[in-house]
């Protein structure tokens, strides 16, 4: 009877963000475990005493080690893929082993845990009903600045990862293609630095230069693009406005926000549409004899 492969999650930062069950199945379900760099999961073995031979796996060699991975199965050991830091497949290696174990008819079970993609967009303060993952960014320019056009034209979240060395060039790209979207980074995710910026694409990176904190892994959430009531009658919702007891300015400014426009564009817009400026009273509002 073949063994079982488990899809164990592994802590992003704190070692503490490992489930009960995970040390379980690595400690005593699984007689082998393909991970990325022996050197790192055997700091995590370490922690939680547990004792196993690993087997490398990473994107250069994940083909050749198929073979090898598929042997253990077929041989009734269960093995356990993790990857470095946070869910295995999700911008990690692991995709081919899943795919063959489950051609060759193999249990897979994968495990609920850490990932950098939703414990950033669980801060972020953005829209989390809808969102995109798009992974790491392309490193080379041109297909860097395709993809955020993508971006720019889709309505909903956007979380993508960025590499310290690349994060200035990348937000620099995307104040210009993506403009005043709201955007959160989040920075060294559950270690003792963490840190949340948010702000416009612009506003990030002046932080981020200023206070010299482009270091440590980097996830970006790229909030949805707001939708702009363009065939708003201006004079007529000012008014509507106001009947409902709103000040009229607040009135012009709610109005703005919503066309996009600003607030001295939808006065001049409103006053061209009939509507009183400020200061200025209403036939109702004149004492009647």
């Amino acid at each position: 009877m073949p063994g079982t492969l488990y899809v164990v999650p592994t802590p992003i930062g704190n070692l503490e963000d490992i489930t009960l069950r995970a040390v379980r199945v690595l400690r005593e379900e699984v007689q082998l475990i393909a991970c990325e760099d022996t050197r790192q999961t055997q700091k995590l073995l370490d922690h939680y005493g547990i004792r196993k031979p690993l087997l490398s796996y990473h994107e250069h060699n994940e083909l050749a080690r198929v073979p090898e991975i598929l042997s253990s199965l077929r041989g009734g050991e269960s093995v356990a893929l993790v990857s470095d830091a946070g869910t295995p497949l999700v911008s990690d290696p692991g995709y081919r082993i899943v795919t063959a174990a489950v051609a060759e008819g193999v249990t897979v079970i994968p495990l609920p845990g850490a990932s950098a993609a939703l414990t950033a967009l669980a801060g972020s303060g953005l829209p989390s009903n809808e969102f995109w993952f798009i992974g790491f960014l392309p490193s080379k320019a041109s297909a860097r600045r395709q993809i955020l056009s993508q971006i720019a034209g889709h309505s909903g979240t956007v979380i993508t990862y960025e590499t310290p060395h690349r994060i200035l060039e990348t937000l620099a790209e995307m104040s210009e293609l993506l403009k005043e979207r709201p955007v959160a980074l989040a920075r060294e995710l559950t270690k003792l630095y963490e840190e949340f910026v948010r702000g416009t694409a612009a506003e990030i990176r002046e932080h981020l230069i200023r206070n010299q904190s482009v270091r440590g892994e980097m996830t970006l959430v790229i909030g949805a693009m707001e939708v702009h009531e363009t065939d708003l009658d201006a004079a007529a919702e000012i008014a509507r406005l106001e009947e409902q007891g709103m000040a009229r300015m607040d009135a012009i400014k709610n109005v703005a926000k919503r066309m996009g426009l600003p607030k001295r564009e939808v006065y001049r817009l409103a006053e061209a549409q009939g509507s009183n400026p400020p200061g200025r009273r209403r036939d109702s509002d004149r004492t009647r004899p």
